[in-house]
């Protein structure tokens, strides 16, 4: 059956990411940690089609995963020293050392290495989501002259085939089953479990929302969850 060809190749990629990328998962995991403890913020950007909503605002997941919803250069807005204010405020408001996470399968889609390239140079540590296999096959669109992993800080590798499809099926031309938006979203809770242990371990107890459909759940989150991030970012 193709479901079950398709189970076999969602492991297999699974397995990939733990035998090729778990360095870089628990270097990205401390990067948040480090941000977190020192008062910075996280940003995720969108990664691979939205998989960043699996984070944001989740019951069980963490309060200081902020939405960066933009594109244009000019939402990089540097907020001032001190301004503790940007923890509850809508508006992105970044600092130097300040993480946001970025992904272009390709390596290459010009607004993501645009940010990418802003961002950088603004002090702004970028982790990366990115297919290697597709990315070292296609030329880059920037005029520097590079793709995503060459200018982000930290590169994931996310193991999705060049062109994203993994299964050959017969009767089809196209290929069949994308792999990156599954695979980036067991890397991005890989990474959040890294970072969530590394803040216990430093005695730091990172705000984790309860669902607000499960009954107490809202009122948790809106009395004690909130309250604690907009006043330590945390």
């Amino acid at each position: 059956m193709l479901m079950h060809r398709y189970q076999k190749a969602v492991d297999d990629l699974f397995k990939k990411v733990r035998d090729t990328q778990t360095e870089n998962i628990i270097k990205a995991g401390e990067m948040i940690a480090d941000c977190v403890e020192r008062g910075g913020c996280i940003f995720l950007s969108r990664i691979c089609h939205s998989i960043e909503n699996d984070l944001i605002y989740r019951g069980g997941g963490p309060m200081f995963y902020k939405a960066f919803n933009y594109r244009k250069l000019e939402d990089l807005v540097i907020a001032e020293e001190g301004d503790t204010a940007r923890y509850a405020d809508k508006t992105p408001r970044f600092r130097p050392g300040d993480i946001i996470f970025v992904s272009s399968v390709s390596g290459r889609s010009k607004d993501i290495v645009d940010l990418t390239f802003e961002a950088v140079k603004l002090g702004i540590n970028v982790i990366a989501f990115t297919s290697m296999e597709y990315a070292t096959e296609v030329d880059p669109v920037h005029p520097s002259g590079k793709k995503l992993y060459e200018m982000a800080t930290l590169t994931i590798d996310n193991c999705a085939p060049a062109a994203e499809a993994m299964l050959d099926v017969e009767g089809i031309e196209a290929k069949f089953a994308a792999a990156s938006g599954i695979a980036s979203d067991y890397i991005m809770w890989n990474i959040t479990s890294v970072a969530v242990e590394k803040l216990l371990e430093r005695g730091i107890t990172p705000g984790i929302l309860k669902s607000a459909n499960y009954p107490g759940g809202n009122d948790y989150n809106k009395t004690i969850i909130e309250p604690n991030y907009e006043k330590y970012g945390r």
